[in-house]
């Protein structure tokens, strides 16, 4: 059976255009990557005020768990109904969101906000990488997206710094009103240069709407076993077993209804494609490395350097500088060269010899040092990240490359919850271990009324040298060997991305795809079983001139 999408490239647009679109996308992913982290400094300061200091938890959560939800629906709605509508509907809520929380009068309805921001927010990274694919051709896609690796640099470390500025000078609502005139130019930004036909099919989509229910409680399930495992329930209670259970009963579930379903949010033969799985394993491993480390780095810089929050995001700026000079030179060389594995390969390594670096500190590490170890880190982040997302893309055809590029991300997101929910789960049960056997008891008061659950950098700071020695010497015992633990995530990494087969990079946009092989009853192309193309009539000269294509690889339109 052979079935044709139309998506015909996006034929007219100037490169002008396509910088002014990038721009705008670019927004786009700013905002969403900033509202991941821009609240960290200021949260104290807003549960204090909306008097919800035992729902703070939440306030981050909830953003991170509608985000993670509705990436892969972003992604293949987008592949259905066309990139401009969706990634406008998504700004949309993500401003309603913001001024939702700009107006929240208490904590549950800066929660509610939060979900809003959420739902818009998972759709503004996914669908500026997804629409920038219609637009350029893989093999110039690479500066474009080492770029785009370099906002998210810039958001990592910006965002707290911008949140505490923020809530020092005219408030921490101005962390959601600033939302809205960025919001407004990046929709102006997309109705104005986003020239991209949409799909064209034969019958009215139909939308997977069993999988959308049932990947959204997976997920719930999986960043809540994140979330409370080791905190707020025991790893073995009754709550953590009955969501582990729960999170693999809806996993199979939405894996039996995606083989049927004619129009799957995730299509399952997206893992028949090798480069696809391989990368997407590597994405997760990144993913858990990446954000168990950066979560809870800057908590370790201002406990054992007795720094503030302001102070300790700029000691992050290394791995910042880091990650955002290797990707857009690496970015840059893979759209000049065509050659990508190299820097995949090399991305792991360095990643795993960062983690290696940071493990090996201790309290009396020089500051500058320390610095370092964290470009480092930040240097083999930049290598790898934006590079994964690209090999999915030169896999599919452009009916595809949304719905791929947010599976990708999806199972990135995931990683990134558990990296960061375990090693807070590992770093606080060993934290009041340590300090429970190293601290006197009779002492104990010098750690304020609760003990070690009261520390705070200036109370840390405040502390006679010979209880200050002890508290530090713990933190740094409790977090920094867990990112030797990590090390094996790099390797698997590595591992998986020699297999990568390298194929070259597409110099066209790829639209129109001929495909064979789907499942029974889907109607819509599975770009897996691509027919080869007729040789007929071509010189012997052409053909050999013509790359190798492999049965499964995309045909260009």
């Amino acid at each position: 059976m052979t079935t044709s999408v139309e998506t015909r490239p996006a034929t007219g647009m100037s490169q002008k255009n396509i910088i002014l679109l990038f721009i705008g996308l670019m927004v786009t992913m700013l905002l969403a990557s900033l509202n991941q982290t821009v609240l960290s400094t200021a949260l104290p300061t807003i549960v204090g005020e909306l008097n919800g200091v035992d729902q703070m938890t939440w306030v981050i959560t909830a953003y991170i768990l509608a985000m993670t939800i509705v990436m892969p629906v972003y992604g293949r709605i987008s592949d259905l109904l066309g990139r401009k509508p969706v990634i406008l509907f998504a700004i949309t809520v993500f401003i309603a969101g913001s001024v939702v929380g700009a107006l929240a009068g208490n904590i549950m309805w800066l929660i509610v906000a939060r979900v809003i921001q959420g739902l818009g927010g998972g759709g503004l990274m996914i669908l500026a990488q997804a629409a920038i694919a219609d637009v350029v051709s893989p093999r110039d896609r690479g500066r474009y997206m080492g770029f785009m690796g370099a906002v998210f640099a810039v958001a990592s470390v910006a965002g707290p710094l911008l949140g505490g500025w923020l809530t020092e000078g005219p408030g921490w609502r101005w962390a959601f009103w600033l939302n809205v005139p960025l919001g407004a130019l990046a929709i102006v930004a997309t109705i104005a240069f986003m020239r991209i036909p949409k799909p064209q099919h034969d019958e009215r989509p139909r939308l997977d709407f069993e999988g959308m229910a049932l990947i959204a409680l997976a997920t719930t399930a999986i960043v809540l076993i994140g979330t409370w495992g080791g905190s707020q329930y025991d790893w073995v209670s009754p709550q953590i077993i009955v969501l582990i259970v729960a999170a693999v009963v809806l996993a199979v579930a939405f894996v039996f209804v995606e083989k049927r379903a004619q129009m799957p949010i995730i299509p399952m033969q997206l893992f028949s494609r090798r480069n696809f799985t391989l990368t997407t394993i590597a994405a997760l491993m990144v993913g858990i490395a990446m954000f168990g480390t950066l979560g809870y780095m800057p908590t370790y810089i201002q406990m054992v350097t007795g720094v503030d929050a302001t102070v300790a995001g700029l000691y992050m700026t290394p791995m910042m500088g880091g990650l955002l000079v290797t990707s857009i030179i690496s970015g840059q060389i893979v759209s000049r060269t065509g050659r990508y594995k190299v820097f995949t390969l090399a991305g792991a390594v360095v990643i795993g010899l960062g983690l290696w670096l940071l493990s090996s500190m201790h309290p009396q590490t020089p500051n500058w040092q320390m610095c370092v170890y964290l470009g480092v880190f930040g240097i083999g982040i930049g290598l790898i990240m934006q590079i994964l997302t690209l090999i999915v893309q030169n896999e599919f055809p452009g009916a595809f490359v949304g719905t791929a590029t947010a599976a990708n991300n999806y199972f990135r997101q995931v990683g990134a919850t558990l990296g960061s929910a375990v090693v807070g789960s590992i770093f606080t049960s060993r934290l009041i271990s340590l300090l429970s056997d190293r601290v006197p008891q009779g002492d104990g008061g010098g750690l304020g009324g609760g003990g070690e659950k009261n520390l705070t950098p200036s109370l840390v700071n405040s502390l006679p040298d010979a209880i200050r020695g002890p508290v530090v010497e713990s933190y740094n015992d409790a977090l920094l060997p867990i990112f030797l633990f990590f090390v094996p995530l790099a390797v698997i990494a590595l591992i998986v991305m020699a297999f990568v087969d390298e194929k070259p990079l597409s110099t066209k946009v790829r639209g129109e795809a001929e495909v064979e092989g789907l499942g029974e009853g889907q109607v819509l192309p599975e770009p897996f079983e691509i027919s080869e193309p007729a040789t007929t009539g071509e010189t012997a000269d052409e053909t050999a001139a013509a790359p190798r294509r492999e049965k499964g690889d995309p045909v260009d339109a």
